[in-house]
């Protein structure tokens, strides 16, 4: 059985929302591997033969599940934690449906064209980003908070996750 990663990734990330509208503070390194996580999902969901991919999100969402699980504890009980180690239960066991997202308006990409946001991270250094997007003949936006936007054909898109996947997996074995 596999396990639905972004499913998991949701209800941490729901998990940390609650906690911080109870008062509590999300711990910096928490909030770094919910955003590595959702990073290494995507480049799995591109590259589903990257096996390091599965462990690296494994680390990081069982990293963060045990730090928001302690401090849901330590806040507000044992039946909080058990009733989110319910819903974890639930996420990890869903089938993975092809899930439809929203299409968004996405400030900086030309209308009618596809699009994807990378992360940036040790993982996946922005010079990889644009190096591979330039490769495929695609544009790219540098935004806030680590991202990279990058537009073009949908072909030339798949193209990109592929190969960013591929050099990521390279640099993962490399290290």
């Amino acid at each position: 059985m596999s396990v639905n990663y972004e499913r998991v990734w949701k209800a941490l990330s729901d998990l940390a929302v609650e906690l911080k509208k109870r008062g509590r503070p999300i711990q910096p390194h928490v909030v770094r591997n919910l955003r590595s996580a959702k990073t290494m999902i995507q480049i799995l969901k591109a590259d589903p033969s990257c096996v390091e991919c599965v462990s690296r999100i494994e680390g990081y969402l069982e990293d963060v599940e045990f730090t928001l699980m302690l401090e849901a504890q330590e806040l507000l009980g044992a039946e909080f934690v058990e009733r989110w180690m319910k819903k974890l239960e639930e996420a990890r066991k869903a089938p993975k449906a092809a899930e439809v997202e929203a299409v968004r308006f996405v400030p900086g990409a030309p209308r009618g064209m596809s699009w994807v946001r990378v992360q940036t991270s040790n993982e996946t250094p922005i010079e990889i980003v644009r190096d591979v997007a330039e490769e495929c003949g695609l544009s790219y936006k540098v935004q806030e908070s680590d991202y990279v936007l990058v537009f073009g054909d949908k072909g030339r898109i798949e193209s990109f996750l592929r190969k960013v996947a591929e050099r990521v997996r390279g640099r993962l074995q490399k290290a």
